[in-house]
This record gives structure tokens, sequence and C-alpha cells, in this order.
């Protein structure tokens, strides 16, 4: 057992974790990151947000192939090797995770392999290839999260697995129940589709996406109509049981009854990684839902530690861990900031992809605000006819008297590339005119944002709208 001290440690090396610790190191601290997993990263690089990308990729040129042929271009049936399919998104992990190692080295950074526990709050001890004691002045909490299992679906089988277990990719299963309507799920039943799985949802609530605005999800829904098997919605899965043929799922509610699936996905979303930590040995406080709560810094109830990411709270995005981690990092090193946001974007990688930001209108509705929408289908847009995608709608959500630019959504081909401008606008308090008045470059699919924004002012190019 060793003992050593450090200004300031960073426990966990997620996009939160090693953000945070690169802005404390760039500040002039001196800086320990603690990371139990061999390599850098986290469940976003290592386990999740890159894997899952780099599958969907293989997805997207699978469907493409197919559909060239309504273009005139056929191809024949592809032939999936997927052991070269699995080294290649580890080859990109691993590029990744190389590179954010050698910049957290370039940065002075002391990394401990390690799973750390609060003695108290001053005090970690480290249990792993690294075993000791650490002392630290500031300490930021990036544990991160975990999927979530419900009890009555949790078994003791290779063939019922979480989206760590999907992105391994161990096969094509022929049939693949994925339990969850949200964008785990459906990004995962995305890519096992493509590859030949018949895939079959199961979402408890009425919708795809529940909370996501119900004309965004509109497209998407009609097309996985047509990619997957079925869809079940306001039915639950309440048992599983593997046996020699498969695994046998109960359903109850609109499409009860029993089927039987090669593999089964739960994908119901993910908990806080906040047990184990000892922070019952701090004055942290933690939520009924596991949450550590913090403030604007993101300090906690313990003045010297703060949290970050999925642990101090929903959205559960690697985008917003990064950001509040440098604000974390800011305000240990003396700087007067703090985490204030007006939009934090949310992208669904599915085919084809929603993206939001802001205001959206169901939280508009359930707040009993007036918003004026202006929304621009993508089947004007010349840009999506040339792709063969003019299944996408982009919507502007604007305050009715002052026309600022409260919140923006995207349905179609590159959506999460589309939304940066929306962020902007949002955080900027852009009015529309604004957004119509930037020049947006033809033929592109940004310029349904700039329609959008022309639409809130009466009138939209490639839009006739009738007037009272």
């Amino acid at each position: 057992m060793s003992t050593s001290d450090c200004q300031l440690v960073v426990i966990g090396g997620g996009p939160g974790g090693y953000a945070a610790a690169f802005r404390a190191a760039d500040l002039g601290l001196d800086v320990t990151l603690v990371e139990s997993a061999p390599r850098l990263g986290g469940v976003c690089l290592l386990r999740g947000c890159i894997p899952s990308k780099a599958l969907l990729h293989v997805a997207r040129v699978l469907t493409e192939a197919r559909e060239a042929a309504e273009w005139g271009i056929r191809f024949g049936s592809p032939t999936i090797d997927l052991g070269a399919v699995r080294d290649w998104k580890d080859r990109v992990i691993g590029r990744l995770a190389d590179g954010v190692l050698e910049l957290a080295r370039r940065r002075g950074i002391r990394i401990l392999h390690a799973r750390a526990t609060f003695v108290d709050s001053q005090t970690l001890r480290l249990e792993g290839a690294d075993v000791g004691t650490l002392r630290f002045r500031n300490a930021i909490l990036a544990t991160g999260s975990i999927p979530a299992v419900p009890p009555p679906l949790a078994a003791d089988d290779p063939r019922v697995i979480d989206s760590t277990g999907a992105l391994e990719l161990q096969d094509i299963p022929a049939r693949l129940l994925v339990v969850g309507g949200g964008y785990i799920g459906l990004e995962m039943g995305t890519v096992y589709s493509a590859l030949g799985s018949r895939v079959v949802v199961v979402e408890m609530t009425d919708g795809l996406l529940p909370g996501v605005d119900r004309d965004l999800v509109r497209p998407l829904a009609q097309r996985l109509k047509e990619r997957f098997e079925a869809v079940h919605l306001n039915t639950r899965v309440v048992a599983l049981r593997p046996d020699a043929d498969g695994v046998l799922a109960s359903l109850e509610g609109a499409s009860a009854g029993e089927e039987r699936f090669d593999r089964v996905l739960i994908a119901v979303g993910r908990r806080p990684n906040s047990l184990n930590l000892g922070l019952e040995n701090t004055k942290v406080i933690v939520d009924g839902r596991g949450f550590v709560q913090v403030d604007r810094q993101l300090r906690t109830a313990d003045a010297n530690i703060f949290a970050i990411g999925d642990l101090a709270g929903e959205p559960m995005l690697a985008h917003k861990a990064s950001h509040e981690g440098r604000t974390a990092a800011e305000v240990v090193a003396g700087h007067d900031t703090e985490f204030d946001k007006a939009a934090i974007p949310a992208v669904v990688f599915t085919d084809p992809e929603i993206a939001w930001c802001g205001l959206t209108e169901t939280q508009a509705r359930s707040q009993g605000r007036e918003v004026q929408v202006a929304r621009f289908p993508w089947g004007a847009s010349g840009r999506a006819a040339t792709l063969g995608r003019a299944d996408g709608v982009t919507k502007l959500i604007c305050d009715p008297q002052t026309q600022r630019v409260l919140g923006v959504g995207i349905t179609g081909a590159g959506a999460g590339e589309l939304i940066a401008e929306g962020v902007l606008a949002v955080e900027m308090a852009a009015v529309a005119r604004d957004v119509a008045e930037t020049v947006h470059p033809h033929p592109t699919l940004s310029e349904t944002v700039g329609e959008s924004a022309e639409a809130v002012l009466g009138s939209a190019t490639h839009l006739f709208v009738r007037r009272a």
C-alpha cells in the first residue's frame, strides 16, 4: 500500500472525466485520473457511442446498397464477415482510445488504474492494478452509468444481453427481441435488422421514443414498420424463460402472448453508477434514483467534491458530461463559472436520424406555453430529393411575440449534423429572422433550417402557405 497526494483527482476516464482532467491540467492544476478499466474513454468510447455508430454506419451502407435498386443500380446479396466487422469496430475504438491516452500523457496527467472508494471527504482507497491511498484537495466524480435491467427480466443466460452485449456482435440472431423503444433499443435494432435479423420491438408506452415530439418520430416509426418484423406498443415483457430452443418471452398488454426469440436485448434505460463508491463516508447527497445532487457549478453538498455527467442527472449524454467536466475543472481552478446551457442537443442515430434541442412542442404543451411552430417538409428540399430521402422534416419552435428561437427539431438523414445550427440559435437567443437571413448553401439539407425560419416570418421560398 502506498499513500500519495494530489491537488485534483478525477474519478472516471469517460468523456466527462477526461475532459475535466484535460481542462484542469491546461489550467495548471496537478491532476490524477483514476479509471478502473484498462483503457480511457469510458462507456461512450469503449462500449457505447463510438462502437454503436461504427455499426450503424455498416447498417447504413447495407441499407443504401439495397435502396440503390430504386435508382437503377443493383448489387448482389452482400457477404457479411462478422469477424471483420468486429475487428473494424475494435480498431476504431482502439485508435480513439490511444489518442485520449496520448493527450493525457502530454498534459502530464497521472493515470491510475484502480477502483476508488471514499474513506472520507479528502481520502480515497484504491484497489486494482494500482493499490494505495490517495489524499486530494478536490475531487470530480465522473463514474457514469450502467444499463438498467428490471429484476423480472434478469436472466443468467448469454442470449439475454444489454447494450454492451449487443455491441459485441457475437452473431446475427435469426430473431431478436428488443425490450424498450428508446434510442438504444432502436439504434441496435436498426443494426441487427440491416445485418439480417428479424427484429421485434416491445415498448410499454403508446409510442416509440417516449417524450420526443410525435411529428419527429412519425417518419422513423413508418420506416421501422417496414424494416422490423413487428413493433408492439402498449405492451410489456413480464418474463423471460430461456430453454434449449431460445428465449420464451411472455408479453402483456396490447400484444399479449408468448413468443420465442434467439436473443433478447434489454434496452430500458441506464442508471447512475453511484453505488459502492463510499459516498456515505462524505457529505455527498444521493437522491432516490441514484443521482448525485449538485449545484450549477457541479459542486455537491461536500464543498470539495464535484459530480458530472450521467452521475449528476439527466439528460445522460456524453456531450453534456464533457461540458460539465470542463465547467467543474474551471471552478476548481478558481474561475467564476457555472453550467448554464439553454440547449443540450439530443440525437437518435437511427435511419432516419432524429435530433432536437431547446424547448420541444411536448414540453410546451405540458407547460401550457403558447409557441409558434413552423415545419419544412423535406419533400420540398432539392438536396433531400437527390439523396432519395424526402422522408424528413425540420421545424422551429419560436416565441409567438418576439419570434425568438426556443427550440429546433429535425428528422432525416444527417439530422445529428444539422442540429448544431439550432443549438447555436437557441444559445444566442436568435430570432427567426437571424436564421432566415443567414445564407445557407444550395443544394444542402441545411437549407431546411433556413426555410423553416422563413416560414416563421410568413413565407418560405419552397413552400406555399395559403393566407386566410
